[in-house]
């Protein structure tokens, strides 16, 4: 689905007037969509041999490498925000005395 979406961008902006009037931005866009339609084709390939849906992030995370590291601090973040969740509400289920309150307000 990543890899259809990103095919759908390249060849809406190739539709863009202006790949009409700037010559370098319709260079770029061009190389842009057939980059797209490369790694689309490569997932397809994937996608039948087995690989799937992990075939095609790992293809998409190794085209753009800050989506690797994006996702792999939103994972970190998620864990984070997990584990301090469940620190929350064994303090709010604890009686509600000075040192448990500085702490649930910490």
């Amino acid at each position: 689905a990543m890899s259809k979406s990103a095919v759908k961008i390249s060849s809406d902006l190739l539709s863009n007037p202006l790949c009409e009037q700037e010559p370098g931005f319709l260079e770029m866009v061009t190389a842009f969509d057939t980059a797209m339609k490369r790694m689309d084709s490569f997932n397809q390939e994937k996608v039948s041999t087995g690989l799937g849906e992990e075939g095609e992030t790992r293809v998409f995370s190794s085209v753009f490498p800050s989506l690797n590291m994006a996702v792999k601090r939103r994972e970190q973040t998620l864990q984070d925000y997990k584990r301090l969740q469940s620190k929350v509400e064994k303090y709010e289920e604890k009686e509600r005395t000075g040192p448990v309150l500085a702490k649930l307000h910490q």
